[in-house]
């Protein structure tokens, strides 16, 4: 996993678990904020977040 993959096209299915884990992460802070828990909010949002964000770093490319 290096740095320069990151501006290269996601793969599928990195791409369909980053937007998984960001559905389900905002699902999960949505009903944490409704029932008062911000402590799980904050983690399920920052999770959330945080893997979308690293599967960006995938590619198909194996070569480099």
């Amino acid at each position: 996993m290096k740095s320069s993959n990151y501006y290269k096209p996601t793969p599928n299915k990195w791409r369909k678990l980053g937007d998984t884990l960001l559905a389900v992460s905002t699902t999960i802070t949505g009903y944490s904020l409704y029932a008062d828990l911000k402590w799980v909010a904050g983690v399920a949002l920052a999770l959330g977040v945080l893997g979308k964000f690293l599967t960006n770093f995938f590619s198909d490319d194996s070569s480099s």
